[in-house]
């Protein structure tokens, strides 16, 4: 460990700022200010009042159930519970109106199904003050959201093995998780990791300030959505923290601008540690690519510091990664127009115009049929999405590429209906074969059967997906639900630059200086990580000889180079199958239940967001998608027993009676969306009944006019 006792090297620079970067600092805290990021005197002693609130309520809560089950007046009197905070709360880098994230820890004798979930659950539905309160038992880390005096809650639970809890608690110790369970575990981590972190870092407020613009960034730059297959909260915080500590003296916006130059140049799936991994006494799973199979796939590892320390961003695929690195390259670039005086921090800021950078979208449209099922069947089709990303990459050996987009848009016209999109494109540097197709049909069944597997399906659940182009958007994903005007074609950069007000020369020679230093600083700090872990290394040898299955090497030193995102990083159908635990097709779509598309085509008889397309709607060159009249076999529609599922029966009848796509929306016939059908089946298979396919188009990606879309 590093003398300055942060981290696993020593810092890359311990220099101060200079008086320049005292003026660009004073710039970006103005910039944040004006963004609206902080919030009121006002509110921030309303959410203390809440937190107060609850932690009483959780504390009459516990001696309730104490008193339930028995327990001595004595006993009953000592019985406690206790609030904690985490996430962007517990950092100090939350905004007006953000949820506080809590933990509820109480004693063993208060269990999480029966007295958390059922009568502390049953308390606060009775509280006039408490709105919207949804829990969520199922969830990897189970939790109750609700509202609480208009402040937004999600509230976790940990019962630890102690009959009393004291109320200077201290969850940061090791002890604290001695003989729970799994999802206690899970519930104490992010309370852990983020006293950790905040015990790591040099500069508490300077590492406050860096992370509020790093998340304003993210969002804006859509790649905040740990679901999604970006990066989360925590995430963020771990990658800001590792900053701070290479460059323990800088200021906000000297961190903010090392941010990018360094994991600009960072050689992923080396990780990113704050501390050494402790190995810890309770026998624990620990990350570790050594002996562990899956911790060998992941591609962006993010270390918890807190025991026991794991990936926490794991969901990265590999096409989350590209346009992450690409985010990193754009902000690199464009802070060094700052440090030149040419650009302002709002810039890097600009929000990502994601409807008009690709020529292809798939859209993913969902129903249900109330307020209640759409926010289940939301939240776990927004989990599974991630999923379509890793089966496009598996079936395509890597060359295409997915960009979601983090959130839901609705056409407020319609109700329990909101649409997803991901867009697609060739990854660079793939040597594309003339005319070239990717068939997308078994791929979007595979996705399709994962979602109906979701426990708690309704017949009214239901999930369609399309491709779209980007002329045929549907007008309500814009703003005003306007559809922005093409912008004029403009040969060389498209990253426009904000000037900021004109300096003297000296300045300017000044801020060439700066750069000129501060590359030769980073430059060196690769020598200088490399060979500060050279000990960490040794003791853990076999993490430089071991190498994931796409051929790239894992080094714990988190080492800096000269290289972006590995470009060979596909994902193999058996790892994808391994992670994914994929259901049976027979039991996917429950056999004996009517099927989604019985249900839509009695009740709802139009398609979702139908599309209102802009005349004459100018097209950028890029992926082209083709309309085939051709079948092949598919093994997807078939059962375990061989024979068809019920869906594709249904689907083949309704198809060939009505001239649709067997689902009741007329998603072909309005010219602007073609759905992403299943193949038929044609082909000769044992024991398979063999029925004739309809003429139905099928959706091909082709790729013969290869140009980048902007």
């Amino acid at each position: 460990m590093g003398s300055n006792g942060f981290g696993i090297s020593e810092p890359i620079s311990t220099g101060g700022p200079t008086e320049l970067d005292v003026i660009q600092n004073g710039e970006l805290e103005k910039f944040l200010a004006d963004a609206g990021l902080y919030e009121s005197n006002v509110e921030a002693i309303k959410r203390e009042e809440v937190l107060g609130r609850l932690d009483q309520i959780v504390k009459t809560w516990v001696k309730s159930i104490s008193r339930v089950k028995g327990f001595n007046d004595q006993l009953v009197q000592e019985a406690n519970a206790k609030i904690f905070t985490f996430g962007s709360y517990r950092l100090g880098v939350h905004g007006p109106g953000a949820d506080i994230d809590t933990l509820c820890v109480g004693p063993n004798h208060a269990t999480r199904k029966e007295d958390f979930f059922g009568e502390l659950h049953r308390m606060l539905a009775e509280m006039p003050e408490v709105g919207e309160l949804h829990p969520v038992a199922g969830a990897h880390v189970p939790v109750m959201k609700f509202k609480f005096d208009g402040v937004s809650i999600d509230l976790l639970y940990a019962n630890v093995a102690a009959f009393v809890i004291p109320e200077d608690l201290d969850i940061s110790k090791e002890s604290i998780l001695h003989a729970v369970d799994e999802i206690t575990v899970r519930s104490l981590n992010g309370c852990r990791v983020t006293d950790q972190v905040l015990h790591l870092v040099p500069n508490i407020q300077s590492f406050r300030t860096a992370l509020r613009y790093m998340r304003l960034w993210a969002k804006r730059r859509g790649v905040y959505s740990n679901v999604t297959g970006f990066l989360g909260g925590i995430n963020w915080a771990l990658l800001v923290a590792r900053i701070c500590q290479l460059y323990p003296n800088a200021l906000p916006s000297m961190l903010v601008s090392r941010f990018f130059r360094v994991y600009n140049l960072w050689r992923w799936p080396n990780p990113v540690l704050l501390c050494p991994i402790q190995e810890g006494s309770l026998g624990l799973p620990l990350w570790d690519p050594r002996r562990n199979f899956r911790d060998r796939q992941h591609l962006m590892p993010i270390i918890t510091p807190a025991y026991p320390c794991m990936n926490s961003s794991y969901n990265v695929s590999t096409s989350t990664l590209h346009v992450m690195m690409e985010e990193f390259k754009r902000g690199y670039e464009i802070c060094e127009e700052i440090e030149a005086n040419k650009a302002s921090w709002g810039t890097v800021c600009e929000p990502f115009a994601f409807f008009e950078a690709y020529k292809n979208y798939l859209q993913i449209d969902i129903a249900a049929e109330n307020e209640d099922d759409m926010m289940n069947w939301k939240g776990w089709v927004e989990s599974r999405i991630r999923m379509l990303t890793l089966k496009i990459e598996r079936d395509t050996n890597g060359v295409l590429q997915c960009h979601p987009y983090p959130g839901e848009f609705s056409d407020k016209s319609r109700l329990f209906r909101h649409s997803y999109f991901m867009g697609l494109r060739r990854r660079e540097g793939a040597n594309p074969q003339d005319g070239e197709q990717f068939d997308m049909r078994m791929t979007v069944e595979d996705f399709k059967q994962d979602v109906y597997h979701y426990l708690d399906w309704k017949a009214t659940m239901l999930i369609y997906v399309n491709h779209v182009k980007k002329k045929n958007i549907p007008i309500f994903v814009f703003p005003g639900g306007v559809r922005p005007s093409p912008p004029p074609r403009v040969r060389g950069s498209n990253c426009q630059i904000q000037k900021s007000p004109i300096s003297s020369s000296g300045e300017i020679g000044a801020a060439v200086e700066r750069r000129k230093r501060r590359h030769e600083e980073t430059n060196s700090g690769v020598n200088q990580l490399e060979s500060s872990f050279s000990s960490y290394s040794s003791d853990t040898s076999s993490f430089a000889d071991t190498k994931t299955s796409k051929g790239h090497e894992l080094n714990v030193a988190g080492t800096l180079c000269n290289a972006n995102a590995p470009e060979n990083t596909s994902i193999s159908r058996h790892d994808v199958n391994e992670s994914i635990n994929q259901p049976e097709t027979a039991e996917t779509y429950r056999n004996g239940i009517s099927t989604p598309e019985n249900v839509v085509v009695e009740q709802f008889q139009e398609p979702i967001g139908r599309n209102v397309i802009a005349p004459q709607a100018v097209d950028d060159l890029g992926e082209e998608l083709e309309l085939k009249n051709e079948f092949r076999p598919f093994s997807g529609l078939t059962q375990a027993n061989g024979t068809r599922s019920p869906i594709a029966a249904e689907e083949v009848e309704k198809t060939s009676q009505n001239g649709i796509c067997g689902n009741g929306f007329d998603f072909l016939q309005n010219g602007s969306r073609e759905e992403l059908e299943p193949h038929e089946l044609t082909a000769e298979t044992p024991n398979v009944t063999l029925f004739v396919a309809p003429s139905k188009p099928m959706i091909r990606l082709s790729f013969t006019s290869l140009r980048k879309t902007s």
